[in-house]
């Protein structure tokens, strides 16, 4: 269970997670690259559940290797795995369209409560397009960007969520976190904050709206 409902009058701060949250999930995007590169379906997340700790991905993530470093060792893992594919073709995938819904109700929270984003990225390419103009225009409306190529850790790390608190000044039981993965929750949850799986815009914002006792809309 990731949703806790029923207004929440001592949350100060509403924390996102930015992929899969505000753009469309990836997932979605690595089912058509595994459809049309032959692949099993739900491969891509399959290989990145294996030794996720210490993986490619998450070595990526942390800053640790370079785009070009990573695609050769995904694509050396999926060898492994028994299949072929192209690292820097997946990398295409993680960037979906924005979900305008979720960023007009950013603009709304952001009125009345502190705003983080907390998000698992790496460094920018021409191809994968992270620096758009409408993403950076997006990560203007929060408080702060917590970016785990720039901290050299990620979710679900307990730190992560740690130093989230420690820059917004508050305690983890006065924050919400709205993500995607139940496994970036898990961790935030026990370290008290009320956390929520967004499945859907429309759920999320639902669920959201009965967390904080007001319209997010």
């Amino acid at each position: 269970m990731t949703k806790q409902v029923g207004p929440r009058t001592s949350i100060r701060a509403v924390l996102w997670d930015f992929g899969g949250v505000f753009t469309a999930s990836p997932f979605e995007a690595f089912n058509r690259y595994e459809a049309e590169a032959g692949l099993p379906r739900d491969f891509i997340r399959t290989l990145n559940s294996i030794n996720s700790a210490s993986n490619a991905w998450a070595k990526l993530e942390r800053g640790e290797v370079s785009i070009p470093q990573f695609c050769r060792s995904f694509e050396i893992e999926a060898q492994d795995a028994g299949q072929r594919v192209d690292g820097a073709a997946v990398l295409k995938c993680i960037h979906g369209e924005l979900r305008q819904e979720m960023v007009t109700a950013l603009r709304v929270i952001s009125k009345r409560y502190k705003t983080a984003c907390l998000t698992n990225n790496f460094g920018s390419t021409d191809d994968t397009s992270i620096d758009s103009d409408a993403i950076k225009e997006v990560m203007k409306l929060f408080d702060v960007v917590i970016e785990s190529s720039m901290l050299g850790f990620r979710k679900p790390e307990i730190k992560f969520y740690e130093h989230a608190c420690e820059l917004l000044v508050i305690t983890p039981k006065e924050a919400v976190f709205l993500d995607d993965l139940g496994v970036n929750l898990k961790p935030a949850r026990a370290l008290g904050m009320h956390t929520i799986k967004v499945v859907s815009s429309t759920q999320a914002l639902n669920d959201l709206q009965d967390c904080l006792g007001h319209n997010v809309f």
